[in-house]
């Protein structure tokens, strides 16, 4: 069973928007939506969070249908979660729990398995009853998977201790992310990031613009590990795409703190390609919760593209607004592949925005620098004289600097 709040500052329909995309969450965790009920109130209520009268309706409801957990549009304090499974007799999990749920379900690398982990350590600590987990409850299902029910019922040492190790090797996981990227800014490779809210078509853009072969899904959370591929534009310069893990309207700060090595991948890139599913009904809403996200791990100033993908389920009229509205974005559609040369093509023109081109004079004892030259950037003519060699090329803005003392005086 589906449960919401209209809460003061909402309307009925931002509840039923949200209690549609729960529904989407629930069905891709694995589970079937019986009901789904919401009750208007000016604000939670403190013991319950829906009032105890509403609780008791949706115990009888609940077994009326047979229906054996509670899923709330909200993140409940850990009292509320047990006074609530009091009253209705049946398991109780929030929207958090939800989510950290399809998160274990879909991660498979060792990083991606490491930082769920951590994220539902870390929720489920505040909810540990005395020296353990009370499992009578849960039995199977939505809200257990995950570290398992071995590693639920030791104490909150040992779970501390757990959450200790995790985050020392998430450490480990950040220095080895950040050597890569360290790596690759020596080599002057454009890193772009691929973000947007879950379910976006990231994936599809990435498998469109690379031939990776990654995952795809019609499922929200499809995709959790990152994953990185090399692409060359047609200027010949190369840039090093990654996907991202989706992103969602109340994202729980668990998993943007355990994520956070991924999400350092978003930060640190150069620039970002925003993936926005134009048939979707919520579309400006899912853009604002992306930027909100974005917001939070210090990436909203980044400059970025924004592709209006799916643009194949729209009416022509549709695609017309969209255009007026959003004169510099892409629209394409990943799955037909309809519309990615364009996107290959913005992003070869806003590399080149990052070039600057230099005249340079190096002389034979810095020969070392040629080689260095045709790394960073794209040499456009080279020629050699008795005195060294002469390079008109276009290198990374940020590398001028090196280069300064080079410059051919002009006249």
């Amino acid at each position: 069973m589906l449960v919401g709040v209209q809460l003061s500052d909402t309307q009925p329909y931002q509840v039923e928007e949200s209690l549609d995309e729960l529904e989407q969450l629930v069905i891709t965790a694995g589970a079937e939506v019986a009901s789904r009920t919401f009750q208007a109130r000016e604000t939670p209520h403190s013991r319950t969070f829906i009032g105890p009268g509403k609780a008791e309706q949706i115990r009888d409801e609940a077994q009326g249908l047979g229906a054996d957990t509670a899923v709330f549009d909200a993140d409940l304090t850990p009292s509320q979660q047990h006074n609530l499974e009091d009253i209705i007799s049946t398991k109780v999990i929030d929207r958090t729990a939800l989510i950290l749920d399809i998160f274990a379900q879909h991660a498979h690398s060792r990083e991606g398995k490491l930082q769920v982990e951590l994220a539902q350590l870390v929720y489920l600590l505040p909810r540990m009853k005395g020296r353990g987990v009370e499992l009578s409850r849960l039995g199977g299902g939505i809200g257990t998977r995950g570290p398992g029910e071995q590693k639920l019922e030791v104490d909150r040492r040992r779970i501390r201790k757990r959450i200790q190790h995790l985050r020392e090797e998430l450490v480990h996981v950040r220095q080895n992310r950040s050597v890569q990227r360290k790596k690759r800014k020596k080599a002057a490779v454009f890193s772009v990031s691929i973000v947007g809210y879950t379910n976006a078509g990231k994936s599809t853009m990435l498998n469109a613009l690379t031939d990776a072969n990654v995952h795809v899904e019609d499922k929200l959370f499809a995709t959790l590990d990152s994953t990185t591929r090399k692409l060359k534009l047609p200027s010949h310069q190369a840039v090093v795409l990654s996907d991202t893990v989706g992103f969602i309207k109340k994202l729980p700060h668990q998993l943007v703190a355990s994520f956070r090595s991924t999400l350092d991948e978003v930060r640190e890139a150069d620039f970002l390609l925003h993936m926005i599913d134009a048939s979707h009904p919520q579309m400006q809403d899912q853009i604002g919760a992306v930027e909100i996200v974005l917001s939070e791990i210090g990436a909203a100033e980044k400059p970025r593209l924004n592709i209006f993908n799916k643009i194949d389920l729209l009416s022509a009229d549709k695609k017309r607004q969209l255009g007026e509205r959003y004169p510099d974005g892409v629209f394409i559609s990943a799955l037909k592949k309809d519309g990615v040369d364009k996107v290959i093509e913005r992003i070869d023109k806003i590399v080149s925005s990052f070039l600057v081109q230099v005249n340079l004079e190096i002389s034979f004892d810095k020969g070392n620098l040629i080689e260095k030259v045709h790394r960073l950037g794209r040499v456009i003519s080279e020629k050699h004289s008795s005195h060294g060699t002469s390079i008109v090329a276009e290198i990374p803005q940020k590398d001028l600097p090196e280069f300064e003392s080079l410059l051919k005086k002009t006249e």
